[in-house]
């Protein structure tokens, strides 16, 4: 058997699916490769997804859902990790279009996938973006999360409710897992840590927008990747039962989030000590679709999943920038 996973040349996808494959299992991984930030970039990740006799890459956009189904349909699947969609608060202001044909018309593919093969769990990925601008500390699954700041966290709450009403009507054991503030090796251009990095290597400002305060729940990959996996072995039981979230179908919804949220002038002050460099900082207002502060309470996704993340921010950057200077600096993935 075999599992689905999209969004396979993606970041978190790329770390997942690697992980899959080394414990042994069969992955299909599906990617449309678009060009949201650099395509070499994907490409190299799924390069080294090649590497594995059981990787079987598939280049196809899931909210295609003709072309999703004829690639799927034969290859044995039983469970789906899907980490696919399109990421981003601030381009959602730009192109809405692009979320709603892959956060919510690709979700809802996913979930016909899901009905039409039977599978016995899919896993898929949410955000601390659907927390919007709560103001209550750590934020909790059983928190309200009806006023999202952005498109893109709206799209991804829109998952989790078709979500829920999959799991109701067909009785697909389904696990959401609202991901804060993803980092380390191989991780996204348009995401701070990296853009920090490049800029201080640079020799370039460094954009601190809400003038330096915002804080984030930020979580190394090794962690985020550890918590799909046991999130994967741990199906949601089609009781009747109260899950994280909320629903009494076979439902649940955790977060991954390192519970310990850090001002981003400590994530600069990290950044310089492995880079060996000052950096140049300049302050900006917020900009919109901005939250203030992030922090995920993860006592559930503890007691359920037996998962508690095990890399600060002082050890995992350096391991960011020396995977930045093997790769970026050395020209061996084009710059952002």
């Amino acid at each position: 058997m075999a599992i689905l996973v999209t969004g396979a040349a993606g970041f978190i996808g790329h770390a997942v699916s690697a992980a899959l494959l080394q414990r042994g299992e069969h992955v299909v991984g599906i990617d449309n490769m678009n060009s949201y930030y650099p395509v070499p970039l994907k490409e190299a990740r799924l390069r080294e997804l090649q590497g594995f006799s059981r990787f079987s890459p598939c280049r196809i956009d899931f909210a295609d859902e003709a072309a999703l189904q004829k690639a799927c349909t034969a290859q044995g699947i039983d469970q789906i990790v899907h980490l696919g969609a399109q990421p981003g608060v601030r381009y959602s202001l730009e192109n809405p279009s692009a979320y709603v044909r892959s956060n919510i018309a690709g979700h809802v593919n996913v979930l016909e996938l899901a009905r039409a093969l039977g599978v016995k769990h899919m896993v898929y990925a949410s955000s601390s973006s659907v927390y919007g601008g709560n103001s209550r500390l750590p934020f909790s699954v059983s928190d309200p999360v009806g006023h999202p700041l952005s498109l893109y966290a709206a799209t991804k709450r829109s998952d989790e409710l078709m979500s829920e009403s999959y799991a109701h009507l067909f009785r697909i054991p389904l696990t959401g897992l609202r991901f804060f503030t993803v980092y380390g090796p191989w991780g996204r251009p348009d995401m701070a840590v990296w853009r920090f990095t490049e800029a201080i290597f640079g020799g370039n400002p460094v954009h601190l927008y809400g003038g330096g305060t915002l804080r984030r729940d930020f979580t190394h990959v090794d962690d985020i990747v550890r918590g799909v996996l046991a999130a994967l072995g741990h199906v949601p039981a089609d009781d009747g039962a109260e899950k994280p979230g909320g629903s009494r179908s076979p439902h649940a919804i955790y977060n991954l989030g390192n519970h310990r949220p850090e001002i981003v002038t400590d994530l600069v002050t990290a950044i310089e000590a492995a880079v060996g460099k000052r950096a140049d900082c300049m302050r900006l207002p917020m900009q919109p679709g901005d939250a203030t502060a992030t922090f995920a309470d993860i006592e559930l996704t503890s007691r359920d999943l037996g998962w508690q993340p095990e890399i600060d921010l002082v050890e995992g950057i350096p391991h960011f920038v020396q995977w930045y200077r093997d790769w970026v600096e050395s020209g061996r993935i084009p710059r952002a």
